[in-house]
């Protein structure tokens, strides 16, 4: 039995305003994107997802009550080194980090993951440097 692989074909470009969103709903549509599923012509073994840029990542709604219990912990190997910040810090120092970290976590763990992180662009506010690439609006809901 012979099998065919489909061709992978060009990445598009898309672009998401986070304001007001919260941070699973951005991240699990993003990754979903990111991974190709959106795409009739999905393949796991393929990197067939497209690039996405999220913009004014600062605004993202953000509950008082996740705010303190969600922790991120961060070390650096060395003996005492080990920090951890809550959500709300994460948010006020650098809010890029909070969607990266998410979308991370829902990509599949395999050898692809960051090739699919590479194509994930995080900005506060709304400027960005692909405006020639000419992304067009994600709309999120329909995913």
């Amino acid at each position: 039995m012979k099998t065919t692989t489909v061709p992978v074909s060009a990445p598009l470009w898309h672009i998401v305003d986070a304001t007001g969103l919260t941070i699973g709903f951005v991240s699990s549509k993003v990754s979903h994107v990111l991974r190709g599923k959106h795409r009739p012509t999905f393949s796991p073994h393929q990197l067939c997802g497209d690039h996405v840029i999220v913009i004014n990542v600062e605004k993202l709604s953000v509950s008082p009550e996740k705010g303190r219990r969600k922790t991120y912990f961060h070390h650096t190997g060395r003996i005492g080194s080990g920090s951890i910040k809550t959500l709300t810090k994460m948010m006020e120092e650098t809010p890029e980090k909070t969607i990266e970290k998410a979308v991370y976590g829902m990509l599949p763990k395999n050898r692809l993951r960051h090739a699919m992180l590479r194509r994930l662009h995080v900005y506060q506010g709304d400027k960005h440097k692909y405006a020639p690439q000419k992304p067009k609006a994600l709309d999120l809901a329909t995913i």
